[in-house]
C-alpha cells in the first residue's frame, strides 16, 4: 500500500469512529491512573523516586509500564499486568494438561471463550497477590515508612489495608475492562496493547524533564539519546527477524485442466516470544522477594533471618541478579517459543493442505524439521531480549547515580512502544483496503 493512502484516513466514517472511540477510552483510562489508593501517606510515596541501587530499577520499571501510577500509587498501579500473567500461566498450562489442549484444538472458537473466562477468574487471586506483594516490596525500600498510611492486618488498621488492597485491584479490573471496550469498539484485539503503550509514552516527557531539572551533565544526555536511538532500531530490525521456509502446495483441478504447483513460503520469528519471557522472568524473580516480605518481621528468629536473607538476594540488589534475570529471559524465551510452535502445529496443518517442505516427509518430520529450525533462530531473539532486560542495570554502572536516563531507558517499555506502533499501522492499512481506500485500486 502507498503511504498516500492514508489521506483517506478521515474519510471512512467507521475507521474514523473506531479512531475517536480508541482515543476517548485511553483518556478515560489515563484520567483514573490518577485516582489514588486510599490512605496513601503522599510523603512516603514521594519518597521512592528517591531510593537508590537496584531497587531504583525496579521502581522505575513499574512506574514505565503502569503510566506513571507507581509514582502517585493510583489504583491502576499495578496496570493490566496481573491480566497478562493468568494469561500467561493459563498458556502454559494448556500443553501440560491433555484435557486443556483438547478443549482448544476440538473447538477453537470455544476454546478462547473459555480461556478468557479463566483469564478473568485467575486475574483476581493474582491481583490480590500483587496488590499485598507491591505494598510490602515498597515499605521495605523505604525502610521504616509506609505507603499506606494505616498498614495492617490487626486493630484499626485493617480497615485501611482491605480498602487499600481492594481499589487496587479493582482499578486493575476497570482497565481490563477499557482494554475490552477498545478491542470491541475501536481497534481490534488492541485494546491491552494501547492501555500499555499509552502509559510508557506518556513517562517520556516526564523522564525527560527530570533529566533537565536535575542539570544532569551534557554526556548523559548524548549517550541516552544515542542509546535511545540505537535501542530502537535493534527492536524494529530483531521483530522485523524473518526465515522463510520453502513449502510447495499441490496443483488444482479447474475442470479438465490441473493448475501448476504454487511455490509459497512459510515465514518463522526470530522472536516469537514477543515481551512475554521478560514479564515471566520479572515475576518468577520478584516473586520470592513478595513472598519473603510476608515473613519479614516474624517472632521465629530463623525464619526472619531467612526472610530476610532472601528478600535481599531476589530484591536487585545483589551483582548476580541481573546475570540470573539475563538467564531465565532466554530459557523462558526458548520455553515460551516451543510451546507457541507446537500448538499451531504446522507440520499436521501443512499436510491436510496437502503442502510439503521439498526433501522432508509430510506430517510429524515436517513438524520436527520446522522446530529444529525454529530453536536454531531462537537463539539471537532470546539473548537481544535478555540483553533489553538488562540494559537498566547496565546503566546504572555507566551513569551517574540517581540519574532518571535509566528510568527513560526501560527498554522492555521501549519494545512494547515499537510492536505496538508496528501492529496498529498494519491493522489501519487493513481497515483502509478492506473500505476500498487502496491507490492500486483507485488509481
Amino acid at each position: 500500500m502507498k503511504r498516500s493512502s492514508w489521506r483517506y484516513l478521515w474519510k471512512s466514517e467507521d475507521i474514523r469512529n473506531k479512531l475517536l472511540i480508541s482515543l476517548l477510552l485511553l483518556a478515560i483510562y489515563r484520567l483514573a491512573a490518577n485516582i489514588p489508593v486510599p490512605g496513601i501517606d503522599r510523603v512516603a510515596v514521594s519518597q521512592l523516586s528517591q531510593v537508590t541501587g537496584a531497587g531504583r530499577n525496579l521502581v522505575n520499571l513499574l512506574d514505565l509500564l503502569s503510566g506513571g501510577a507507581v509514582s502517585n500509587f493510583s489504583i491502576l498501579a499495578m496496570g493490566v499486568y496481573p491480566y497478562i500473567t493468568a494469561q500467561i500461566i493459563l498458556q502454559l498450562l494448556t500443553p501440560v494438561i491433555p484435557a486443556l489442549e483438547r478443549k482448544m484444538q476440538d473447538d477453537p472458537r470455544e476454546g478462547r471463550i473459555w480461556m478468557e473466562k479463566w483469564t478473568v477468574i485467575l486475574t483476581i487471586p493474582m491481583a490480590l497477590l500483587s496488590a499485598f506483594g507491591q505494598i510490602n516490596i515498597f515499605n521495605q525500600m523505604l525502610e521504616g515508612s509506609s505507603i499506606i498510611s494505616r498498614w495492617g492486618f490487626s486493630g484499626e488498621n485493617l480497615m485501611p489495608t482491605v480498602a487499600a488492597i481492594i481499589s487496587m485491584v479493582a482499578g486493575t479490573m476497570f482497565g481490563i475492562w477499557i482494554g475490552q471496550l477498545i478491542s470491541e469498539y475501536g481497534l481490534r484485539n488492541q485494546g491491552l496493547s494501547l492501555i500499555i503503550f499509552a502509559g510508557i509514552v506518556s513517562r517520556f516527557p516526564v523522564s525527560i524533564a527530570r533529566m533537565v531539572a536535575n542539570s544532569e551533565p551534557w554526556w548523559v544526555f548524548v549517550v541516552v539519546i544515542l542509546l535511545f536511538i540505537l535501542t530502537i532500531a535493534a527492536i524494529v530490525y530483531v521483530q522485523g527477524g524473518r526465515r522463510n521456509i520453502p513449502v510447495l502446495f499441490p496443483g488444482r483441478r479447474i475442470g479438465n485442466r490441473m493448475s501448476m504447483p504454487v511455490r509459497s513460503q512459510l515465514p518463522l520469528m526470530v522472536n516469537m516470544a514477543g515481551m512475554i519471557p521478560i514479564i515471566f522472568a520479572q515475576s518468577f524473580l520478584t516473586f520470592p522477594a513478595i513472598l519473603s516480605s510476608f515473613f519479614l518481621n516474624s517472632q521465629v528468629k530463623w525464619i526472619a533471618s531467612a526472610s530476610n536473607w532472601m528478600y535481599q538476594a531476589f530484591g536487585g540488589d545483589t551483582w548476580w541478579y541481573p546475570l540470573l534475570f539475563f538467564v531465565l529471559v532466554v530459557a523462558f524465551a526458548y520455553f515460551y517459543t516451543d510451546v507457541l510452535f507446537a500448538q499451531q502445529n504446522y507440520g499436521e496443518n501443512l499436510k491436510k493442505q496437502g503442502a510439503q517442505i521439498p526433501g522432508v516427509v509430510r506430517g510429524k518430520p515436517t513438524q520436527d524439521y520446522l522446530t529444529r529450525v525454529q530453536r536454531r533462530i531462537t537463539l539471537p531473539g532470546a539473548f537481544f531480549l535478555g540483553l533489553v532486560a538488562v540494559l537498566p542495570y547496565i546503566l546504572t554502572f555507566l551513569l551517574p547515580e540517581g540519574s532518571n536516563g535509566v528510568g527513560l531507558m526501560q527498554a522492555s517499555g521501549l519494545l512494547i512502544v515499537v510492536g505496538t506502533i508496528r501492529e496498529t499501522v498494519e491493522l489501519i492499512e487493513t481497515e483502509l483496503r478492506m473500505h476500498g481506500y487502496d491507490d492500486r485500486l483507485i488509481n
